[in-house]
């Protein structure tokens, strides 16, 4: 989640050069050399290409060093109208510039699932999925594709969706061989939600608290989380205080800064400062350790993999 291709990026301090054959590089801050770091290679299951003729990398794609990570439906109810999508959501622009393909099938999450572990040793998978209902949201098709990745290959995954109306797909989930769940607030106030998400916003805070509650029974304390932008208009006591009752439920709060993406109409919103994010990660790293809440202990999925933030460091 390093932002590349933003405005702000442009205008960054911080640079570096091209990596050598074994991915080394250095960081730059205005030309002075700050520290060595390195640059994953590509994965070796990009090269392959599924039964019916589709790169790997169509499917899924590696997400840090060893997450793998696909969208199954590339495309959402919400999405078509900004009137109604998440003003900060680019689901649909990598279909369109052919990148992907709008609906991944069990059985090609399976092939490649299989062979990203065999051959790149990735250890976790993310399963996340644009809306495609107001009634499972997204829960079936997590079924189908999970019960078929499970069927090829032991791998742990995270699926990823909007609260159910039934609580019973939770159990359902489960028994399909989705080992942590997520379901993602983004944003904790409804002044917040109504502006950024205004679709989203209606399913409201009270049933992903009550979803949260459902949830976290299933698949266990600290295997339920949601994803939280910092930087949207939320203040630092609403996103604490809310963090607080997830928390207290046994869902991780994974708290992220947020990323403006190009072609949204976010791009141009300005990412959150040091101090702010510091304001929330420090106490909230405090009351993770306190609650017995660790990302490491994590099955799979975006907390794990603590890419996206560095709350995994406020821990200890």
């Amino acid at each position: 989640m390093v932002p590349v291709y933003t405005g702000h990026a442009a205008r960054s301090p911080f640079a570096s050069p091209p990596p050598d054959a074994q991915g080394r590089s250095v960081l730059l801050r205005d030309g002075v050399r700050l520290a060595p770091i390195s640059f994953p290679r590509p994965p070796r299951f990009y090269a392959h290409e599924t039964f019916d003729g589709l790169p790997y990398w169509k499917i899924a794609q590696l997400h840090g060093r060893d997450v793998l990570a696909t969208t199954i439906l590339q495309t959402c109810i919400r999405f078509a109208d900004r009137a109604t999508s998440c003003q900060f959501c680019a689901i649909g622009q990598s279909l369109q510039a052919g990148r992907t393909i709008a609906h991944k099938t069990p059985e090609q999450l399976a092939e490649v699932a299989r062979m990203a572990v065999l051959l790149d040793g990735v250890r976790h998978m993310v399963m996340t999925t644009g809306t495609p209902n107001v009634t499972d949201r997204g829960a079936a098709v997590l079924c189908d594709s999970a019960f078929a990745v499970k069927a090829a290959i032991d791998l742990p995954i995270q699926g990823q969706c909007e609260p159910p109306r039934d609580d019973a797909w939770f159990a359902r989930m489960r028994a399909a061989g989705i080992d942590t769940l997520g379901m993602h607030l983004e944003a904790v106030t409804p002044e917040v939600r109504a502006r950024i998400m205004p679709g989203k916003a209606t399913v409201s805070i009270q049933r992903y608290l009550h979803a949260f509650a459902a949830a976290v029974p299933v698949f266990g304390r600290g295997q339920v989380s949601t994803y939280i932008l910092a930087g949207l208009g939320d203040t630092v006591p609403a996103i604490l205080d809310m963090c607080s009752r997830l928390v207290a439920l046994g869902v991780y709060p994974f708290v992220v800064p947020f990323v403006p993406i190009g072609g949204t109409p976010l791009e141009g919103h300005p990412a959150p400062t040091p101090d702010f994010m510091r304001a929330i990660l420090l106490p909230l790293g405090r009351m993770l350790k306190e609650a017995k809440l660790r990302s490491e202990d994590s099955k799979a999925g975006c907390g794990k993999c603590g890419a996206c933030s560095p709350l995994a460091s406020y821990e200890t």
